[in-house]
């Protein structure tokens, strides 16, 4: 029914977010769903006529209506996760009060008709109808139904519930009363991407309804409401996107290309005669001036589609599939990032879109479309779902027609989580800034990005799967500082001399004398520039430590990812000095320290931003009765309620408690991190404030009288009473599974004794 690693992955996020609540529970769902059907089902609306029926539903300026309900709604009482279906006009609800008149309008956006109460009650008797019938259809089905179950539902509503069934309002209402037989896509066509996300062929049919017993299957498959699955899609997914087929020339001289695109991390339309296209804009108007172009460029000579060049340059989105193609088979699959649309004169593929290719094996497509057209929107879900299956085997080998491997390219994978958004950023800005509160990973998260980024570029796999010699190809040899990847930190002595070029104090035959050399940086792009096919890592960590205007000087324009590979000279030594476009810079910058507002604005301007703040949900472990995680959110909420300002930057990040990539488990490690790491900065961030400090920590463990901490229970020996005054904070604490969890595991193992008898049938040992 699901392909493995799918359905390992959607249950393992699944497992983490039941952890830290981020999914409704059944009895949470289970709640909303019938608070909904009290205010707005059958029963209600049939309760209500005229004017007041009209109001009920229609007044979207009303916060107790059926439409502010569906669109706006989002707190304690009815929260917003049931699918959204925002975006586009009022019309979309097929009445509405105008704002300025407190006219009813009906219509379409270009074409609006003022009418009467009378017609717009009318119209509100209709729609209740509508509804009603609709759930009548809808809960007559059977349980897991099947497509043709579904595809008979879809026309019995189209012939029972009019315009209602076929509106986003409308499926959305149809969920909320029937959210056993239907998913909560409220689209069509997000319904047909998630199943094809999930390698499953859509029904045939067109429509709202066909693709629902897909998902209310799989959840009961999984074990999980469909509220959860679809959750769970949304975030493992993300937005529908579409799929580009574009044809590149046949033979080695197509796959040459393919490999510089490959190299460069973009794909490129061969499109002759045509200078810079960056002037196109996604409208009418500009399609017909390129079409212009395109017949003056190619006078008394074959001439190019017009629609293929303009959706290249214009209709292409961040997130498209693109397939390399050359008339016979796919070469690579590729994944469109930020950027848009760039021209490289000069260039054998001046026409780009920047990508990150994801798949360089060759397959064929399942169904073929158009074959001669050089860029084609794919239609056919069958060629979707094999470029899905090829993107999950991550394949990085090219193989020409003849057969035989021309060489192999690395494919660098899209990145997962953290490291995938710095991938991001890196490949739209080319350099970026991890910031955030204390010990929330900023440096293990750019060394590990940076690493993984240049083992796959030249080696196929991640920093952790290389042997030593392959490491030290990324890192350096012998302790130098000549790897791909390379390291420096910021502090206030740290200048231009350091990081570009100065001179530097050296002995020559017992003299003292000056010798010209080059930063760090500047080595770094100077190594770069001789080997342009591997990129070039510079990672600087405390970046906000530094006087960045001083330690950058002129490099502050070079950086610009349209400034790379454009010369300039050096005020020192007077020679010509350039950034390459291999050349990647992630810096690391503490919140706690200095806001990112404080920063020099030029830098913020050529830098993109990654924000890391405590994950709590890492800390999966109960330290004896304390749970970990549960507890540093805890006391990041008390942080951010008693200190006010800026209080968001001043959190407890959760690399504090981490050995390595595990969660601290001892509790005397746990005591000398409290009492080493957290309490004096919790005691700087209260300036000697202790009803602040107090307020955070509770009066057991600060003594207001005394205006100090109580050194007492920051030992080993006071355990017990440590932890009391640690769940004092939030009691309910022990109630986390983490605890509750422990304490059983601990009952089930633990012999504490020897003898194999449980003397403690309260599981709390003495």
């Amino acid at each position: 029914m699901i392909q493995r690693t799918i359905k390992e992955k959607i249950l393992d996020l699944y497992a983490e977010k039941r952890t830290t609540g981020e999914l409704l529970t059944d009895q949470q769902l289970d709640g909303y769903y019938r608070l909904f059907r009290q205010k707005f089902g059958p029963e209600a609306l049939a309760g209500l006529d005229g004017e007041a029926l009209l109001m009920y539903m229609h007044d979207i300026s009303n916060r107790d209506s059926l439409v502010y309900w569906m669109e706006f709604k989002n707190d304690s009482e009815f929260p917003a996760k049931f699918g959204s279906i925002a975006g586009g006009t009022a019309l979309k609800f097929g009445v509405y009060k105008r704002r300025e008149t407190g006219v009813w309008m009906i219509g379409s956006p270009q074409k609006q008709e003022e009418i009467s109460v009378d017609k717009a009650i009318e119209i509100a008797r209709q729609h209740r109808e509508q509804l009603t019938r609709g759930v009548s259809l809808i809960q007559k089905l059977p349980d897991l139904a099947s497509d043709e179950a579904y595809i008979k539902l879809q026309q019995d509503l189209s012939r029972e519930a009019g315009d209602v069934q076929n509106s986003s309002w409308g499926h959305k209402y149809f969920h909320m009363l029937c959210p056993d037989k239907l998913d909560n896509y409220h689209a069509a066509s997000f319904q047909r991407f998630y199943l094809i996300k999930l390698l499953q062929l859509p029904p045939a049919v067109e429509g709202r309804y066909v693709c629902a017993g897909r998902f209310i299957a799989l959840a009961r498959h999984l074990q999980m409401s469909v509220n959860s699955l679809t959750s769970l899609l949304n975030r493992i997914n993300g937005q529908p996107y579409s799929y580009w087929r574009i044809r590149i020339p046949g033979g080695a001289s197509g796959i040459e290309l393919l490999q510089e695109m490959m190299q460069e991390n973009v794909v490129s339309m061969p499109v002759e005669r045509l200078d810079d296209l960056s002037w196109l804009a996604y409208n009418q108007k500009s399609k017909t001036e390129l079409r212009v172009k395109i017949d003056q460029a190619y006078q008394g000579q074959p001439k190019p589609d017009t629609g293929p060049i303009f959706n290249f340059a214009t209709a292409m989105q961040e997130n498209d599939l693109v397939l390399a193609w050359d008339g016979e088979r796919v070469h690579g699959v590729g994944k469109v990032v930020d950027g848009g649309y760039h021209y490289r004169a000069n260039s054998r593929i001046p026409h780009r879109r920047p990508v990150r290719w994801l798949s360089a094996k060759q397959w064929d497509l399942p169904v073929l479309e158009t074959p001669n057209n050089p860029m084609y929107l794919i239609r056919q879900h069958r060629n979707m779902i094999a470029a899905e299956e090829q993107i999950l085997e991550k394949s990085a080998v090219i193989i020409p027609p003849s057969g035989k491997p021309h060489h192999s390219v690395p494919a660098i994978p899209h990145l997962d989580g953290i490291p995938g958004r710095i991938q991001n950023v890196l490949d739209r800005k080319r350099q970026v800034i991890l910031y955030g509160p204390p010990g929330t990973g900023k440096t293990c998260w750019a060394m590990r990005t940076a690493n993984d980024l240049a083992a796959y570029a030249v080696w196929g796999r991640a920093y952790k799967d290389l042997q030593e010699d392959e490491r030290q190809s990324i890192t350096g040899k012998n302790g130098q500082a000549n790897g791909m990847v390379r390291k420096c930190t910021f502090h206030p002595a740290y200048g231009y001399e350091d990081f570009i070029e100065g001179y530097r104090p050296v002995s020559a035959n017992g003299q003292l004398a000056f010798e010209r050399r080059a930063g760090i940086f500047k080595q770094l792009c100077e190594d770069a520039a001789k080997d342009p096919a591997h990129a070039y890592y510079l990672v600087i960590d405390e970046i906000n430590r530094g006087d960045i205007p001083r330690i950058f000087g002129e490099l502050i324009t070079l950086l610009e990812k349209d400034k790379r590979g454009q010369p300039l000279l050096l005020p020192l030594s007077g020679s010509q000095f350039q950034v390459p476009d291999n050349v990647y810079v992630i810096g690391t910058m503490n919140t706690a320290d200095r806001s990112i507002a404080l920063l020099d604005t030029a830098l913020r301007r050529r830098f993109g931003f990654v924000e890391l703040m405590p994950e709590t949900n890492l800390l999966n472990i109960a330290i004896d009765k304390l749970p970990l995680g549960p507890w540093l959110q805890v006391l990041n909420e008390r942080i951010r309620q008693y200190i006010g300002r800026d209080a968001r930057n001043l959190q407890i990040g959760h690399a504090y408690f981490l050995d390595g990539e595990k969660p601290v488990s001892d509790k005397a490690r746990f005591v000398r991190i409290l009492r080493d790491d957290i309490l004096p900065l919790l005691e700087e961030y209260c300036y000697g404030d202790y009803d602040t400090l107090g307020s955070i920590l509770g009066d057991r463990l600060v003594d207001l009288k005394n205006q100090r901490l109580n050194e007492d229970l920051l030992s080993l020996d006071f355990w017990d009473q440590l932890v009391e005054a640690l769940l004092a904070l939030k009691p309910d604490l022990i109630t986390s599974s983490l605890v509750t969890n422990a304490q059983q595991d601990g009952i089930n193992d633990i012999d504490l004794d020897n003898t194999g008898q449980d003397d403690e049938p309260d599981g709390e040992s003495k």
